[in-house]
Protein backbone atom coordinates (compact mmCIF):
# COMPACT_ATOMS: atom_id res chain seq x y z
CA UNK A 1 0.00 0.00 0.00
CA UNK A 2 2.74 2.37 0.97
CA UNK A 3 4.51 2.26 -2.25
CA UNK A 4 1.51 2.17 -4.44
CA UNK A 5 0.75 5.51 -2.56
CA UNK A 6 4.30 7.05 -3.00
CA UNK A 7 4.34 6.13 -6.65
CA UNK A 8 0.98 7.87 -7.32
CA UNK A 9 1.65 10.71 -5.39
CA UNK A 10 4.58 11.23 -6.98
CA UNK A 11 3.03 10.90 -10.27
CA UNK A 12 -0.07 13.32 -9.56
CA UNK A 13 2.29 15.96 -8.50
CA UNK A 14 4.46 15.66 -11.90
CA UNK A 15 1.59 15.79 -14.15
CA UNK A 16 0.13 19.29 -11.85
CA UNK A 17 3.37 20.62 -13.06
CA UNK A 18 5.12 20.47 -9.89
CA UNK A 19 9.00 20.49 -10.41
CA UNK A 20 10.72 17.16 -9.58
CA UNK A 21 12.46 18.02 -6.62
CA UNK A 22 9.34 19.01 -5.20
CA UNK A 23 7.09 16.14 -5.92
CA UNK A 24 9.98 14.13 -4.54
CA UNK A 25 10.17 15.38 -1.72
CA UNK A 26 5.93 15.78 -0.77
CA UNK A 27 5.53 11.89 -1.78
CA UNK A 28 8.06 10.94 0.54
CA UNK A 29 7.43 12.82 3.50
CA UNK A 30 3.51 11.60 2.97
CA UNK A 31 4.26 8.57 2.91
CA UNK A 32 6.61 8.67 5.65
CA UNK A 33 3.72 10.35 7.73
CA UNK A 34 0.98 8.16 6.72
CA UNK A 35 2.49 5.08 6.59
CA UNK A 36 5.46 4.32 8.48
CA UNK A 37 6.64 5.49 12.55
CA UNK A 38 9.78 7.24 11.08
CA UNK A 39 10.50 10.80 12.53
CA UNK A 40 10.07 13.43 9.68
CA UNK A 41 11.94 15.92 11.60
CA UNK A 42 14.76 13.80 10.47
CA UNK A 43 14.80 14.52 6.85
CA UNK A 44 16.71 17.52 6.92
CA UNK A 45 19.46 15.40 7.88
CA UNK A 46 18.75 12.49 5.66
CA UNK A 47 18.89 15.40 3.11
CA UNK A 48 22.41 16.16 3.95
CA UNK A 49 23.65 13.17 4.79
CA UNK A 50 22.71 12.01 1.24
CA UNK A 51 24.99 15.08 -0.25
CA UNK A 52 28.13 13.11 -0.43
CA UNK A 53 31.68 14.67 -0.79
CA UNK A 54 31.70 12.89 -3.92
CA UNK A 55 28.97 15.05 -5.53
CA UNK A 56 31.50 18.20 -5.27
CA UNK A 57 32.14 17.23 -8.61
CA UNK A 58 29.20 17.50 -10.16
CA UNK A 59 29.58 21.87 -9.69
CA UNK A 60 32.90 21.62 -10.58
CA UNK A 61 32.38 19.90 -14.35
CA UNK A 62 29.54 22.25 -14.18
CA UNK A 63 31.41 25.18 -14.17
CA UNK A 64 33.73 24.21 -16.71
CA UNK A 65 31.20 23.42 -19.47
CA UNK A 66 29.77 26.45 -18.60
CA UNK A 67 33.59 28.48 -19.38
CA UNK A 68 34.05 26.57 -22.45
CA UNK A 69 30.92 26.80 -23.58
CA UNK A 70 30.20 30.49 -23.55
CA UNK A 71 34.11 31.32 -25.00
CA UNK A 72 35.63 30.03 -28.25
CA UNK A 73 36.87 26.64 -27.21
CA UNK A 74 33.31 24.66 -29.00
CA UNK A 75 34.00 26.90 -31.93
CA UNK A 76 37.56 25.84 -32.00
CA UNK A 77 36.90 22.13 -31.70
CA UNK A 78 34.03 22.24 -34.64
CA UNK A 79 36.65 23.49 -36.88
CA UNK A 80 39.20 20.54 -36.06
CA UNK A 81 36.09 18.07 -36.51
CA UNK A 82 35.75 19.54 -39.88
CA UNK A 83 39.32 19.18 -40.84
CA UNK A 84 38.82 15.85 -39.94
CA UNK A 85 35.49 14.58 -42.03
CA UNK A 86 33.86 17.73 -43.51
CA UNK A 87 34.78 16.37 -47.13
CA UNK A 88 32.75 13.18 -46.77
CA UNK A 89 28.98 13.47 -47.92
CA UNK A 90 27.63 14.27 -44.96
CA UNK A 91 30.45 15.67 -43.89
CA UNK A 92 29.22 19.13 -41.90
CA UNK A 93 26.57 16.85 -40.07
CA UNK A 94 29.06 14.23 -38.99
CA UNK A 95 31.30 17.37 -37.97
CA UNK A 96 29.03 18.49 -35.38
CA UNK A 97 28.19 15.02 -34.08
CA UNK A 98 31.80 14.87 -33.71
CA UNK A 99 32.04 17.64 -32.66
CA UNK A 100 29.50 16.73 -29.50
CA UNK A 101 31.71 13.79 -29.44
CA UNK A 102 34.59 15.72 -28.36
CA UNK A 103 32.89 18.50 -26.58
CA UNK A 104 31.14 15.75 -24.33
CA UNK A 105 34.55 14.72 -22.99
CA UNK A 106 34.86 18.38 -21.78
CA UNK A 107 31.38 19.43 -20.29
CA UNK A 108 30.02 16.25 -18.86
CA UNK A 109 26.22 17.57 -19.87
CA UNK A 110 23.95 16.63 -22.82
CA UNK A 111 22.23 20.40 -22.53
CA UNK A 112 25.38 22.15 -22.24
CA UNK A 113 26.79 19.92 -25.15
CA UNK A 114 23.62 20.63 -27.33
CA UNK A 115 23.96 24.36 -26.41
CA UNK A 116 27.80 24.33 -27.48
CA UNK A 117 27.60 23.07 -30.68
CA UNK A 118 23.81 23.72 -31.75
CA UNK A 119 24.66 27.20 -31.19
CA UNK A 120 26.98 27.27 -33.92
CA UNK A 121 26.38 24.09 -36.37
CA UNK A 122 22.27 25.08 -36.67
CA UNK A 123 23.28 27.78 -39.03
CA UNK A 124 26.14 26.54 -40.82
CA UNK A 125 24.16 23.04 -41.73
CA UNK A 126 21.41 25.21 -42.78
CA UNK A 127 23.51 27.32 -44.98
CA UNK A 128 24.94 24.62 -46.39
CA UNK A 129 21.34 23.39 -47.90
CA UNK A 130 20.92 20.46 -45.40
CA UNK A 131 17.31 20.32 -44.20
CA UNK A 132 16.68 21.48 -40.58
CA UNK A 133 14.80 18.70 -39.53
CA UNK A 134 17.93 16.39 -40.14
CA UNK A 135 20.29 18.87 -38.63
CA UNK A 136 18.18 19.55 -35.73
CA UNK A 137 18.10 15.95 -35.12
CA UNK A 138 21.17 15.32 -35.45
CA UNK A 139 23.11 17.65 -32.94
CA UNK A 140 19.92 17.00 -30.37
CA UNK A 141 20.46 13.59 -30.51
CA UNK A 142 24.24 13.57 -30.35
CA UNK A 143 24.56 15.67 -27.46
CA UNK A 144 23.07 13.07 -25.51
CA UNK A 145 26.43 11.27 -25.41
CA UNK A 146 26.93 14.18 -23.26
CA UNK A 147 26.28 12.38 -19.96
CA UNK A 148 27.70 8.84 -21.62
CA UNK A 149 31.30 9.88 -22.63
CA UNK A 150 33.24 10.83 -19.30
CA UNK A 151 33.55 13.05 -17.27
CA UNK A 152 29.55 12.26 -16.82
CA UNK A 153 27.30 14.31 -14.12
CA UNK A 154 24.73 11.32 -14.29
CA UNK A 155 27.63 8.66 -13.40
CA UNK A 156 28.99 10.16 -10.57
CA UNK A 157 25.39 10.32 -9.37
CA UNK A 158 25.11 6.41 -9.86
CA UNK A 159 28.16 6.18 -8.69
CA UNK A 160 27.79 7.76 -5.42
CA UNK A 161 24.63 5.56 -5.14
CA UNK A 162 25.68 2.24 -5.90
CA UNK A 163 29.05 2.35 -4.49
CA UNK A 164 31.37 1.52 -7.17
CA UNK A 165 34.19 2.97 -8.67
CA UNK A 166 33.46 6.54 -10.58
CA UNK A 167 36.85 6.00 -12.54
CA UNK A 168 35.51 2.85 -13.06
CA UNK A 169 32.38 3.98 -14.39
CA UNK A 170 34.35 6.53 -16.47
CA UNK A 171 36.16 4.04 -18.32
CA UNK A 172 33.23 1.83 -18.87
CA UNK A 173 31.45 4.82 -20.87
CA UNK A 174 34.09 5.19 -23.26
CA UNK A 175 33.15 2.80 -25.84
CA UNK A 176 29.82 2.55 -25.67
CA UNK A 177 29.90 6.23 -26.29
CA UNK A 178 32.37 5.91 -29.00
CA UNK A 179 30.73 3.29 -30.35
CA UNK A 180 27.08 5.00 -30.46
CA UNK A 181 28.90 8.62 -31.92
CA UNK A 182 29.93 6.16 -34.57
CA UNK A 183 26.39 5.04 -34.85
CA UNK A 184 24.90 7.98 -35.78
CA UNK A 185 28.08 9.48 -38.19
CA UNK A 186 27.35 6.55 -40.47
CA UNK A 187 24.01 7.08 -40.33
CA UNK A 188 24.46 10.51 -41.30
CA UNK A 189 27.09 9.65 -44.00
CA UNK A 190 24.21 7.19 -45.48
CA UNK A 191 21.42 9.55 -45.33
CA UNK A 192 23.69 12.50 -46.96
CA UNK A 193 23.84 10.60 -49.94
CA UNK A 194 20.66 9.57 -50.22
CA UNK A 195 19.63 13.41 -49.72
CA UNK A 196 22.17 14.34 -52.68
CA UNK A 197 25.17 15.66 -51.00
CA UNK A 198 28.54 15.02 -52.84
CA UNK A 199 32.02 14.32 -51.13
CA UNK A 200 34.62 17.67 -51.28
CA UNK A 201 38.08 18.49 -51.54
CA UNK A 202 39.64 16.89 -48.53
CA UNK A 203 41.53 19.24 -46.01
CA UNK A 204 44.83 19.20 -46.52
CA UNK A 205 47.37 17.98 -43.91
CA UNK A 206 48.77 21.57 -43.39
CA UNK A 207 44.59 22.75 -42.70
CA UNK A 208 44.77 19.98 -40.59
CA UNK A 209 47.38 20.68 -38.29
CA UNK A 210 46.43 24.80 -38.58
CA UNK A 211 43.10 23.46 -36.87
CA UNK A 212 44.48 21.01 -34.57
CA UNK A 213 46.93 24.00 -32.88
CA UNK A 214 43.67 26.23 -32.64
CA UNK A 215 41.54 24.13 -30.85
CA UNK A 216 44.77 22.12 -28.84
CA UNK A 217 44.48 23.85 -25.54
CA UNK A 218 40.48 23.12 -25.87
CA UNK A 219 41.56 19.06 -26.63
CA UNK A 220 44.37 19.44 -24.01
CA UNK A 221 41.79 19.64 -21.38
CA UNK A 222 40.47 16.05 -22.15
CA UNK A 223 43.76 14.51 -21.72
CA UNK A 224 44.15 16.39 -18.93
CA UNK A 225 40.68 14.88 -17.57
CA UNK A 226 40.91 11.48 -18.67
CA UNK A 227 44.62 11.48 -18.64
CA UNK A 228 44.93 12.32 -15.10
CA UNK A 229 41.77 10.24 -13.78
CA UNK A 230 43.11 6.58 -15.35
CA UNK A 231 46.90 7.32 -14.85
CA UNK A 232 45.67 7.82 -11.18
CA UNK A 233 46.93 11.16 -10.87
CA UNK A 234 43.99 11.95 -9.12
CA UNK A 235 40.49 11.38 -8.61
CA UNK A 236 37.33 12.05 -10.01
CA UNK A 237 36.68 14.94 -7.96
CA UNK A 238 39.97 16.61 -7.91
CA UNK A 239 39.73 16.13 -11.73
CA UNK A 240 36.60 18.10 -11.51
CA UNK A 241 38.57 21.10 -9.80
CA UNK A 242 41.26 20.83 -11.95
CA UNK A 243 38.65 20.91 -15.15
CA UNK A 244 37.32 23.86 -13.62
CA UNK A 245 40.66 26.08 -13.05
CA UNK A 246 41.60 25.11 -16.27
CA UNK A 247 38.97 25.98 -18.37
CA UNK A 248 38.91 29.19 -16.98
CA UNK A 249 42.66 30.17 -17.63
CA UNK A 250 42.17 29.07 -21.36
CA UNK A 251 39.01 31.12 -21.51
CA UNK A 252 40.34 33.88 -19.89
CA UNK A 253 43.99 34.57 -19.97
CA UNK A 254 44.94 31.84 -23.17
CA UNK A 255 42.21 32.47 -26.00
CA UNK A 256 40.79 35.63 -24.23
CA UNK A 257 37.34 35.74 -24.85
CA UNK A 258 35.65 35.93 -21.86
CA UNK A 259 36.29 39.13 -20.33
CA UNK A 260 36.84 39.40 -16.26
CA UNK A 261 33.68 41.66 -16.08
CA UNK A 262 31.64 38.56 -18.40
CA UNK A 263 32.15 35.74 -15.66
CA UNK A 264 29.96 37.42 -13.05
CA UNK A 265 26.85 35.62 -15.59
CA UNK A 266 28.93 32.38 -16.49
CA UNK A 267 29.38 31.54 -12.66
CA UNK A 268 25.74 32.52 -11.78
CA UNK A 269 24.46 30.28 -14.71
CA UNK A 270 26.69 27.08 -13.17
CA UNK A 271 25.68 27.63 -9.46
CA UNK A 272 21.87 27.94 -10.93
CA UNK A 273 21.89 24.40 -12.70
CA UNK A 274 23.41 23.09 -9.91
CA UNK A 275 21.47 24.05 -7.27
CA UNK A 276 18.75 22.89 -9.51
CA UNK A 277 20.52 19.24 -9.43
CA UNK A 278 21.43 19.22 -5.52
CA UNK A 279 17.84 20.02 -4.66
CA UNK A 280 16.84 17.11 -6.56
CA UNK A 281 19.69 14.94 -5.37
CA UNK A 282 18.59 16.14 -1.45
CA UNK A 283 14.69 14.98 -1.73
CA UNK A 284 15.74 11.95 -4.11
CA UNK A 285 17.62 10.52 -1.37
CA UNK A 286 14.71 11.08 1.14
CA UNK A 287 12.41 9.32 -1.37
CA UNK A 288 15.12 6.58 -1.64
CA UNK A 289 15.64 6.62 2.42
CA UNK A 290 11.55 5.86 2.58
CA UNK A 291 11.56 2.83 0.06
CA UNK A 292 14.80 1.28 1.82
CA UNK A 293 13.23 1.74 5.12
CA UNK A 294 10.12 -0.22 4.41
CA UNK A 295 12.08 -2.95 2.36
CA UNK A 296 10.73 -2.07 -0.58
CA UNK A 297 13.75 -3.13 -2.85
CA UNK A 298 14.32 -6.27 -1.04
CA UNK A 299 9.83 -7.26 -1.36
CA UNK A 300 11.07 -6.37 -5.34
CA UNK A 301 13.65 -8.57 -5.65
CA UNK A 302 12.13 -11.51 -4.02
CA UNK A 303 9.11 -11.31 -6.28
CA UNK A 304 11.40 -11.56 -9.33
CA UNK A 305 13.31 -13.89 -8.14
CA UNK A 306 10.23 -15.72 -7.26
CA UNK A 307 8.95 -15.67 -10.84
CA UNK A 308 12.05 -17.08 -11.89
CA UNK A 309 13.21 -13.82 -14.28
CA UNK A 310 16.67 -14.62 -15.98
CA UNK A 311 19.28 -11.57 -16.10
CA UNK A 312 18.18 -10.62 -20.08
CA UNK A 313 14.42 -10.79 -19.19
CA UNK A 314 14.95 -8.62 -16.46
CA UNK A 315 17.11 -6.61 -18.43
CA UNK A 316 13.73 -5.93 -21.17
CA UNK A 317 12.26 -5.20 -17.72
CA UNK A 318 14.94 -2.41 -16.69
CA UNK A 319 14.84 -1.09 -19.73
CA UNK A 320 10.95 -0.48 -20.40
CA UNK A 321 10.54 1.07 -16.59
CA UNK A 322 13.90 3.09 -17.24
CA UNK A 323 12.17 4.45 -20.85
CA UNK A 324 9.25 5.22 -19.00
CA UNK A 325 10.83 7.07 -16.43
CA UNK A 326 13.18 9.29 -18.40
CA UNK A 327 10.12 10.52 -20.04
CA UNK A 328 9.06 12.46 -17.17
CA UNK A 329 11.73 13.25 -14.70
CA UNK A 330 15.53 14.43 -14.66
CA UNK A 331 18.00 11.77 -15.10
CA UNK A 332 19.72 12.54 -11.88
CA UNK A 333 16.31 12.04 -9.88
CA UNK A 334 15.99 8.72 -11.84
CA UNK A 335 19.03 7.20 -10.39
CA UNK A 336 19.00 8.23 -7.25
CA UNK A 337 15.35 6.48 -6.88
CA UNK A 338 15.86 3.47 -9.28
CA UNK A 339 19.10 2.23 -8.20
CA UNK A 340 18.40 1.19 -4.95
CA UNK A 341 15.51 -0.59 -6.23
CA UNK A 342 17.04 -2.55 -8.98
CA UNK A 343 20.89 -2.60 -8.55
CA UNK A 344 20.55 -5.55 -5.22
CA UNK A 345 17.92 -7.54 -7.66
CA UNK A 346 20.78 -7.11 -11.09
CA UNK A 347 23.48 -8.06 -8.58
CA UNK A 348 21.58 -11.32 -7.99
CA UNK A 349 21.27 -12.28 -10.90
CA UNK A 350 25.17 -11.51 -12.11
CA UNK A 351 25.09 -8.31 -13.52
CA UNK A 352 28.03 -6.41 -12.80
CA UNK A 353 27.18 -3.03 -11.46
CA UNK A 354 29.34 -1.01 -13.86
CA UNK A 355 27.69 -2.16 -16.54
CA UNK A 356 24.19 -1.93 -15.22
CA UNK A 357 25.22 1.54 -14.53
CA UNK A 358 26.16 2.20 -18.10
CA UNK A 359 22.45 0.70 -19.37
CA UNK A 360 21.24 3.07 -17.06
CA UNK A 361 22.85 6.21 -18.32
CA UNK A 362 21.78 5.18 -21.87
CA UNK A 363 18.41 4.99 -20.66
CA UNK A 364 18.67 8.51 -19.48
CA UNK A 365 19.99 9.43 -22.54
CA UNK A 366 16.72 8.22 -24.41
CA UNK A 367 14.61 10.36 -21.65
CA UNK A 368 16.78 13.41 -22.67
CA UNK A 369 15.63 12.80 -26.21
CA UNK A 370 11.61 12.24 -25.43
CA UNK A 371 8.61 14.34 -24.48
CA UNK A 372 7.27 15.49 -21.94
CA UNK A 373 10.34 16.39 -20.04
CA UNK A 374 13.17 16.03 -22.80
CA UNK A 375 15.85 18.79 -21.97
CA UNK A 376 17.74 18.39 -24.88
CA UNK A 377 14.24 18.97 -27.28
CA UNK A 378 13.68 22.35 -25.05
CA UNK A 379 17.07 23.13 -25.58
CA UNK A 380 16.98 22.51 -29.54
CA UNK A 381 13.51 24.47 -29.51
CA UNK A 382 14.85 27.47 -28.21
CA UNK A 383 17.92 27.65 -30.42
CA UNK A 384 16.09 26.36 -33.44
CA UNK A 385 12.75 28.45 -33.10
CA UNK A 386 10.98 25.41 -33.77
CA UNK A 387 7.95 23.65 -31.24
CA UNK A 388 9.19 21.08 -29.15
CA UNK A 389 6.99 18.70 -31.23
CA UNK A 390 8.49 19.73 -34.62
CA UNK A 391 11.73 18.67 -32.44
CA UNK A 392 10.32 15.56 -31.53
CA UNK A 393 9.73 14.74 -34.62
CA UNK A 394 13.26 15.48 -35.80
CA UNK A 395 14.69 13.31 -33.26
CA UNK A 396 13.07 9.90 -34.28
CA UNK A 397 15.45 8.24 -36.76
CA UNK A 398 18.35 9.30 -34.61
CA UNK A 399 16.43 7.55 -31.82
CA UNK A 400 15.90 4.58 -33.16
CA UNK A 401 19.85 4.88 -33.71
CA UNK A 402 20.29 5.10 -29.69
CA UNK A 403 18.06 2.28 -28.99
CA UNK A 404 19.86 -0.04 -31.47
CA UNK A 405 23.20 1.15 -28.93
CA UNK A 406 21.19 0.36 -26.31
CA UNK A 407 20.48 -3.33 -27.12
CA UNK A 408 24.02 -3.67 -27.87
CA UNK A 409 25.73 -2.38 -24.64
CA UNK A 410 22.52 -4.31 -22.77
CA UNK A 411 22.90 -7.55 -23.84
CA UNK A 412 27.20 -7.31 -24.88
CA UNK A 413 28.27 -6.77 -21.24
CA UNK A 414 32.18 -6.60 -23.03
CA UNK A 415 31.06 -3.58 -24.40
CA UNK A 416 31.58 -1.61 -21.00
CA UNK A 417 33.45 -4.09 -19.35
CA UNK A 418 36.32 -4.83 -21.67
CA UNK A 419 38.08 -1.07 -20.58
CA UNK A 420 37.72 -0.86 -16.87
CA UNK A 421 38.65 -5.20 -17.01
CA UNK A 422 42.06 -4.13 -19.15
CA UNK A 423 42.95 -1.25 -17.10
CA UNK A 424 41.94 -2.67 -14.14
Amino acid sequence: MSITFLLLSLFGLLLLGIPVAIALGVSATLAMVFFSSYDILAVPEVMFNGLKPTFMAIPMFILAGSLMSKGSSARRIIEFAKSLVGHLPGGLPMSAILACIIFAAVSGSSPATVVAIGSVMFVALKEAGYPKSYSIGAITSAGSLGILIPPSVVMIVYGVTAEVSIEKLFMAGVIPGLMVGAMMMLYAYFDARRLGFKAIQVASFKERWQKFKNAFWALLIIVVIIGGIYAGIFTATEAAGISAVYALIISVFVYKDIKLKELYPVFLDAAITTAMIFLIIGFAVVFAHFLTSERIPHMIAEYLIAMHMNWWLFLIFVNLVLFVMGQFMEPSSVILIMTPLLLPIATQLGIDPIHFGVVMVVNMELGMLTPPVGLNLFVASSLSGLSLKDVTLCVIPWLCILLLGLGLITYIPQISLWLPNLIG
